[in-house]
């Protein structure tokens, strides 16, 4: 527990407790699967656009999906995970891919 002087609008000093822990929330990772139909530019489309990497590290992701199967694209908490996962299955699907994604 540690303690927070305050000034006040009258020059006095206030004291006050901090007590709470604040805790981050945990993170989850987000995978990509390699498949025979959706197409290298289209998973580096929605890597950039959606995932917010560059277009040179969203080309090795492709690349390393393409040859391994399977990546971790990214560590996030789990409101963000499911927000930017819903968003590449829409998009796939709207392009008519069968891109899988999963929270794990």
């Amino acid at each position: 527990m540690s303690d927070i002087f305050h000034q006040t609008d009258n020059g006095s000093e206030s004291v006050v407790t901090d007590d709470s822990q604040i805790q981050l929330p945990p993170e989850c990772n987000v995978i990509f699967y390699n498949d025979d139909y959706t197409t290298m530019d289209f998973v580096v489309e929605v890597l950039v656009s959606v995932f917010c990497k560059s277009a040179e590290e969203a080309r090795d992701l492709m690349l390393y999906i393409h040859e391994n199967g399977s990546a971790v694209i990214g560590k996030y908490t789990y409101d963000i995970a499911v927000s930017r996962t819903n968003l590449t299955r829409s998009l796939a699907k709207k392009n008519g891919f069968p891109l899988r994604v999963e929270i794990e």
